[in-house]
Formats: structure tokens, sequence, C-alpha cells
């Protein structure tokens, strides 16, 4: 099989593929694509392309309207990242708190002072002094991988932690702290936390969602961190907040035109993930899902597709990619009882609009057969395995 890379994939992920596998960045007609922060919106995808895996948990590069009406199964790596993002912000909070960046930047212009050095920096340290986080309340919204490790660690750094998620899953919940306060609501935590970190996906119901209305609601001198997405927050009322001291700092990981060289305003080049551990388990788990997908039809962290992850039972099967609409399910098997085929086993699963049928059946289905499930109304891709 022939996958393409997009960006630099660490070798201990295209490693996991197989000696079936041909990889790399000229690579025609692939089955599946890696790729880190490749925009590909404008990319044209060949009728071979069965899969797109993104070594990373954002999606904005990758366009999923195009790719789910095409059949092209989207996955991303939630979780291999968590860590180093983690850690990032922990820094993040220090960062805010006690004007480490401007201290580092004035403490560099008295080079040439000679001796006056340790006087000039007895004299002007006053100026960079700031808070402890002991004791104070951090409010982490977004309760997925990344911000449960955030809200622990910042337990265990002596805060006061409140926690936001409307989609709390269960797994999820087994993992955060039973001493994180469960907010109600954003704003609860707009209201009375002294540190907000944000860690939710980028989507209509989320872009702008730190804006002059909400940052209205905070308490005075308030300290922001973003290390999701910089269009969560609203630049221009981040701006006049910030000059009016509403906002005591903003750290954030995806700095644009207007926030450098602002006074109070953290900019990190989005170094998050910018580890080679983390990039070594985005690239890992990116090559198994694909791989999984490729050779069993598996669907593990899928954003345009459900979850399908079963045992194969037969030496035959049938993948089939379509609408969720009625009555689909049984249609698809009417067409493989027809030829005498026997079903052993048939799963189905949705996913908003998409939805997948995986069949395992006794005998070979003949291409004839697939290209009859194909034309049903709604079927997207139909694949034998």
């Amino acid at each position: 099989m022939n996958i393409l890379t997009l960006n630099k994939i660490a070798a201990c992920g295209t490693d996991r593929l197989g000696a079936n596998y041909t990889v790399g960045d000229a690579v025609e007609n692939p089955e599946g694509i890696l790729v880190r922060s490749a925009a590909m919106h404008e990319m044209d995808f060949p009728s071979s392309l069965l899969a797109v895996a993104r070594a990373g948990a954002g999606v904005n590069n990758i366009p999923l309207d195009r790719c789910s009406d095409a059949g092209i199964v989207v996955f991303n790596t939630p979780g291999a990242n968590a860590n180093a993002v983690k850690e990032l912000v922990i820094a993040g909070l220090f960062l805010a708190s006690r004007k480490v960046v401007p201290a580092i930047e004035w403490a560099a212009t008295l080079k040439g002072k000679g001796a006056e050095v340790g006087k000039l920096v007895e004299k002007g340290k006053s100026q960079f002094a700031g808070p402890e986080i002991l004791g104070k309340k951090l409010g982490v919204i977004g309760l997925g991988a990344i911000g449960i490790k955030v809200a622990n660690a910042a337990l265990a750094l002596g805060m006061d932690v409140y926690g936001y998620d409307p989609y709390l899953s269960v797994d999820a919940a087994w993992s955060l702290s039973r001493s994180v306060h469960h907010a109600a609501n954003m704003e609860q935590i707009f209201a009375e936390c002294d540190y907000i970190t944000i860690h939710v996906p980028l989507n209509d119901g989320t872009r702008g969602m730190v804006n002059a209305d909400t940052i209205a609601t905070m308490k005075d001198g308030v300290r922001i961190l973003n290390f999701a997405r910089g269009e969560l927050v609203d630049s221009d009322s981040m701006l006049k907040a910030l000059a009016d001291g509403k906002v005591g700092c903003y750290v954030v990981d995806f700095p644009s035109d207007e926030m450098l060289g602002v006074e109070n305003v953290v900019a990190i080049p989005h170094l998050g993930a910018s580890t080679p551990e983390s990039e070594d388990n985005c690239a890992m788990m990116a090559a198994d899902e694909i791989k999984a997908y490729l050779e069993e039809g598996i669907i593990v962290n899928s954003v345009n597709f459900p979850a399908m992850e079963i045992a194969r039972s037969t030496a035959c099967r049938v993948c089939v990619l379509h609408k969720n609409v009625p009555n689909m399910v049984a249609q698809i098997s009417a067409v493989i009882s027809e030829v005498g085929v026997n079903i052993d086993t048939m799963t189905n699963r949705s996913k908003k609009d998409n939805a997948y049928t995986v069949l395992d059946v006794e005998s070979v289905v003949a291409d004839d057969v697939l290209a009859k499930i194909a034309a049903i109304d709604g079927v997207i891709r139909v694949r034998k395995i």
C-alpha cells in the first residue's frame, strides 16, 4: 500500500506500517496520507485515497466535509501530545504571574554595565513582581486529555481548580481528581477564577468564546491562557481588555500579528506539542490508526466517521461508509443475501450524518455485488478486505 507523507513523520511511526507499505513525500496514488500541519484544503484527492491520519489533535488543516463526501476517513491522535501541552500550560501559569519574559528581556539590556549590573538588578527587579499561584483559583474550560492533566497538575501545585466540560466522557471522568470543583457553566468560571485556561476544539460554537461580553464578567486582572486555538479569543476584545487592565496577562501559543509586541502578552510560537516524545507518540498513534483501517476496516479516533473496533470473524470483510439514513442496513444486507452469501456478523455505527457498516461474510463477495451496494442511494464508499 502507498502512504503519502505531507510533513516529516517520525520514523518510529512509519516503521510500524510494515514492509508491504511504500511511504514517502512523493508517493503516487496513495491509499493513506500522514500529515501534521500541512494545509490540505486546496489539495486534489486521488480516487485511491481511503484515509488521512493527522499526527496531532486539531484537524483545521483538513477539509472534513470534502473527505466525508469522498468516503475518506480522517483520524487524529487525541492524547498523544497531552503531556507535552500540559507541561507548557503549567509553565504558562508561571509566565503569566511572575512577568518572567519581560524581566529576562530587561535583564538583557544591562549587558555591558559591568560591575553595576548587580546594583541595577536589585534596583529594577521590583517592577517585575508578581503573585504566586498557590491558593489561586484556576478555571479549566474543556476536560479532554489535556484539560484533565492540567487540572490535576494545578491541584498538585496548590491551586483551587474549577473544571467545566458539558461533554465530559466517563473514561475522562475517571482520570479527573475528585478535588476539582465541577463548574455548572462557563459563566461560573469567568466570574470566580483568577486564571482561566482554554482546552476546547475550534468550531462555530467556540470561535470567539472569549470576547468583550465574556471578559466583562471576569475578575479584574484575570490571567488567560490559550493553548488550544488562537481564534477562540477575539483579538480586538483581548487587546482592549489588556490596555484597560481588565486582563492582567494573556498567554497564547498561537501568536497573531496584532498580539506580537503587546505589553502583558506572552506569545509562544506554537510550542505546545513540540517535544520529541510528543512527535513520536503522535506518529506512532497515527500510523497504527491508518494501518488498522486499511487492513482491517477498524476505525479508532476518527473525526468524521464512527468508531468501529471489532475483531474479524471470517476471511472476507465488507466495509460500507454511508449516510446515516433509515433502511440502509436492510438494503445492504439484502444485496448480500440475494447472491446466497451468508453474513456471519454485521455491525453498524453512526456519527452525526455519517455511518459505517461492517459485514464479515463466509465467502468472498464478487466485485459486481460490491457495485450493487455502491449503487444504493446514500452509500459513499464500499470495499472488501
